[in-house]
C-alpha cells in the first residue's frame, strides 16, 4: 500500500492536470470517465490521464488517499477537483475554465 500511495503522490505532483479515469480519453470504458475526458478535451489543453483499469493498485488505493470513492477523479495543481458531476457542474458555470486558465 505504501508503495502505491507513493506512486500516486508522485503522479499528482508531476502533472499539473491529471485525470484518473476508466479507460483512455480516446477509448473510455465508463460513461462518467468519457464525460470528464470530453470536457477536458473541449478546452484543447494538455492533460495527463491514468487508466485505473490498467492499474489495479491505483484503483484500489487512490480512493483511500483522496477520500473520494469514485472515478473519474480530476486533480489540478495537486488539488482534487472532484468527480464527473462536479466537473460537469464546474464546466457549465465556467468555473472549471477559470481554474484551468490559471495553470
Amino acid at each position: 500500500m505504501k508503495k502505491t500511495i507513493k506512486i500516486i503522490k508522485e503522479q499528482i505532483c508531476a502533472n499539473t492536470i491529471l485525470l484518473y479515469m476508466k479507460g483512455t480519453p480516446k477509448h473510455p470504458r465508463c460513461g462518467f470517465s468519457s464525460q470528464a475526458a470530453q470536457i477536458l478535451k473541449s478546452f484543447e489543453i494538455n492533460f495527463k490521464y491514468i487508466d485505473v483499469l490498467e492499474n489495479p493498485n491505483i484503483r484500489k488505493y487512490l480512493p483511500i488517499y483522496s477520500h473520494w470513492p469514485t472515478f473519474p477523479q480530476l486533480w489540478v495543481n495537486q488539488e482534487l477537483i472532484g468527480g464527473c458531476n462536479i466537473i460537469v457542474e464546474m464546466f457549465q458555470t465556467g468555473e472549471l475554465l477559470k481554474i484551468l486558465k490559471n495553470v
